[in-house]
């Protein structure tokens, strides 16, 4: 039974890395209509208000542990998508999607810091080949490292950290009240930083309507319910090993609905990061079992 769990989960991930990676080509076009901070505010109120609803007569057994989970998740994926809508706007889908997956290979280390267990030398190698890869798509002729990238990197950093908190809390916590909690947080802190640093919004397009509804239903409301249940179900390694296919999927989207171009740069750097991220989570068992058959 726990054998089929662990199975459903999988596979759900599967599609959650697949609508995330539409996430980014909407993100993108999002963003031609409206200021970053305000379409991360609007998102997440889209999606924390029907989980709300969902989860309301769960809060009248909310603990201190549910409101803490909440509140730490929260602040650290508001850090995370910041980055990442900023960070998107000065570079493309493709290359912001592949750098954000570089998280996959930071949880190892932050869960050393966390619990003292140390990297093998699978995690350390992914470590470096990951760096490689980034710096392959992102520093410049001049070698200078884009704006874009940079911010992504910064991005990737927060994503880990929240995997990892999620890691920690999953098997805590009330799920439906710890991810309203967390949605919540971040169109609260979104909407606070965007009244301070961006100009009012006159008024909302259809189009942005429109990519704000799917990104907060789908991406944000299924997408992140969908990890915190699997994440009580399997490692929080196995989770991010197939959270980080959203990055493939979502260049294959970018180059067909944005027009993106697949260089030679950016396929090299795409084949060392993706590899980096496939030795730090199997640690090429399946190719050990084979010899051995």
């Amino acid at each position: 039974m726990a054998n089929k769990k662990a199975l459903y989960a999988d596979i759900a991930l599967f599609i959650v890395a697949i609508i995330w990676g539409s996430g980014f080509v909407v993100t993108k076009n999002a963003l031609d209509y409206m200021s970053p901070l305000y379409i991360l505010g609007f998102r997440f109120l889209v999606a924390a208000l029907p989980m709300a609803v969902i989860s309301l007569k769960r809060f009248k057994n909310v603990t201190k542990t549910d409101i803490r989970a909440g509140l730490i998740v929260g602040f650290f994926m508001t850090l995370g998508f910041i980055f990442h809508v900023i960070g998107i706007q000065y570079t493309t889908a493709g290359v912001n999607g592949f750098i954000a997956a570089t998280n996959v290979v930071m949880v190892p280390f932050m869960f050393w810091f966390a619990s003292k267990k140390k990297p093998d030398n699978f995690e350390i190698f992914a470590a470096i080949l990951s760096l490689i890869g980034i710096g392959i798509i992102s520093i410049d002729a001049k070698l200078g490292i884009g704006r874009g990238e940079f911010i992504t990197f910064l991005c990737a950093i927060s994503f880990a950290m929240q995997i990892v908190v999620v890691g920690i809390y999953a098997r805590k916590v009330d799920l439906y009240i710890f991810t309203t909690i967390q949605l919540a947080v971040v169109s609260l802190l979104s909407f606070i930083l965007a009244i301070i640093f961006e100009p009012p919004v006159a008024s909302i397009s259809t189009p942005a309507i429109l990519s704000i509804v799917y990104l907060g239903i789908m991406v944000t409301m299924v997408g992140f319910f969908v990890q915190n249940i699997a994440q009580s179900l399997t490692s929080t390694t196995h989770v991010a090993i197939i959270l980080s296919l959203e990055a493939v999927f979502g260049s294959i989207i970018s180059i067909i609905f944005l027009n993106e171009i697949l260089t030679t740069r950016f396929a090299i750097g795409f084949t060392a990061i993706f590899i980096s991220v496939i030795t730090s989570e199997t640690k090429w068992e399946f190719l050990r079992r084979k010899s051995k058959i």
